[in-house]
């Protein structure tokens, strides 16, 4: 019997995200940042820059007889849009189209029919934060954290 469902929900989140295709030209990174990242669209899956955790997850009986249990989890992500020119709006934009484009990858689909289950390791997972953060530094930078939330039985 698992121990929690965390490891294969992140890898299918992090499969899921690749395999979108609104977002077939941005780079998913599966955890933290490497060195030199260049200029363009970045994903990040269970990541989000000075977050105290990648994921944090609490479980509880699912009913008397303690057979299952069920496990709340919330997994950070962080996107970013960045560029060599210095106009705000136009990364800012682009960075909420990309959050829309990972909304979209959590919907069911005739293509994804078991996306918000994360392919079935999960009984639900959704969208349910953000947060803007805007830089200009080499170029202006839109950055969002965001938050996608899972119930799973174990």
């Amino acid at each position: 019997m698992a121990t929690s469902a965390v490891p294969a929900a992140v890898d299918a989140l992090a499969e899921i995200l690749r395999a979108a295709p609104g977002l077939h030209s941005v780079r998913v990174f599966d955890g933290p940042p490497t060195n030199n990242l260049p200029t363009g669209d970045l994903l990040f899956v269970c990541y989000q820059p000075g977050a105290d955790s990648a994921v944090s997850m609490t479980q509880q009986f699912n009913s008397a007889g303690a057979r299952t249990r069920d496990e709340d989890f919330d997994i950070g992500c962080y996107l970013e849009s960045r560029s060599g020119g210095a106009d705000m709006g136009v990364q800012r934009r682009q960075a909420f189209a990309l959050l829309a484009e990972v909304e979209n990858a959590l919907r069911a689909t005739d293509a994804e029919p078991e996306a918000p289950t994360l392919r079935g390791t999960v009984l639900w997972a959704h969208l349910v934060a953000a947060d803007l953060f805007q830089t200009q530094s080499d170029g202006a930078l839109a950055g969002l954290s965001f938050t996608v939330r899972c119930r799973a039985r174990i």
